[in-house]
């Protein structure tokens, strides 16, 4: 049996490993998808010895099937955004006080206490709609700041202006999580020279404007908002967890979530250092649906588990939480 304690309290690679060997048994015997994606691949559960021969689950079989590992039922049904007609994932969980643990933990320990903090949610796009893991995140972090100013912004962008200012000018210590086209929609209408404030993006133009590469980008919005880098938070709805990024568009994951790359001709092989292929995730803290997803997104791993988005492959759909393409 794995706890949520074994999953969370992980603090060396060996222990990482362990673990992720460990889900990978477990997700075999008890999810049927997986075991027949990895049986279709004539992988031996047993000859898996290492987290490089064990096989991750392309992701939009999030679209087409159900991904549980579990016979619980279930407690919450996350979407993906996409436009008409499209089909979109969804992750069926079990267990929402695993998704509470993973963000919160995630959170505390890259940016501290959330009672810290204001927290500003410019989100249109994803409040607009249902079934987004990023908004049930974004509400709790809202509700876990303890604080008056705190809340949602949809169009009301000059409220979001006169309170930016207010509370930035007090000396509080602010986040405002952010759309992409939002945080360039807010600073069309007023240019800032922020103090206190962490601007976050959540990536995605949603259609609204056309893709601008990151470095750009963040150019743009470290000169509307007059700060000195923007931070960005990497997670999507097949995801229990989220790599955030401090600045320059590096993302570093917490101790339970990780990425490989591999080989774009070659989906079995893995990339050094530094070179680019296709972004494979390991989430532990998705124990009850598939812990072991192969995205679409382009990038380059660092070393101590670091990793940059490059775009997405030429092929994969437009998504809510696609990212800046090449």
């Amino acid at each position: 049996m794995i706890s949520n304690q074994d999953l969370f309290t992980i603090s060396s690679q060996k222990q990482f490993e362990k673990m992720a060997l460990k889900v990978f048994r477990f997700q075999y015997e008890n999810n049927l998808v997986y075991q027949e994606f990895c049986n279709f691949l004539k992988v031996d559960k047993q000859a898996v010895k290492m987290v490089t021969q064990i096989p991750f689950l392309p992701i939009q079989f999030f679209k087409s099937h159900d991904v549980v590992s579990t016979t619980n039922s279930i407690q919450k049904t996350f979407t993906s955004s996409g436009t008409t007609g499209m089909i979109t994932s969804k992750h069926l969980v079990t267990d929402i006080s695993l998704y509470e643990q993973s963000y919160r933990l995630a959170f505390s320990e890259f940016y501290g206490n959330i009672e810290d903090y204001v927290v500003l949610a410019l989100l249109p796009s994803y409040l607009e709609r249902t079934g987004s893991s990023l908004i049930y995140m974004v509400k709790d972090l809202i509700e876990l700041s303890n604080n008056e100013h705190s809340g949602f912004y949809l169009h009301n962008y000059e409220e979001l202006i006169a309170k930016l200012i207010e509370i930035d000018n007090a000396g509080q210590n602010v986040i405002l999580i952010g759309v992409t086209y939002a945080l360039l929609d807010l600073i069309e209408k007023q240019k800032f020279q922020l103090k206190n404030t962490i601007i976050m993006e959540t990536g995605g133009m949603k259609g609204k404007r056309k893709e601008i590469i990151r470095e750009e980008l963040h150019d743009i919005l470290c000169k509307g908002f007059g700060v000195k880098s923007i931070h960005s938070e990497y997670g999507m709805t097949e995801l229990l967890s989220q790599a955030y990024s401090l600045g320059n568009g590096i993302f570093e994951c917490p101790s339970w979530m990780q990425i490989l790359v591999r080989n774009t001709e070659d989906a079995l092989t893995y990339e050094n250092y530094g070179k680019t292929g296709g972004v494979n995730v390991i989430d532990l803290a998705n124990i009850n649906s598939c812990s072991f997803i192969a995205t679409q997104d382009l990038g380059k791993k660092y070393p101590n588990n670091s990793f940059e988005i490059l775009g997405r492959f030429d092929n994969s759909d437009i998504r809510g939480c696609n990212l800046m393409v090449i």
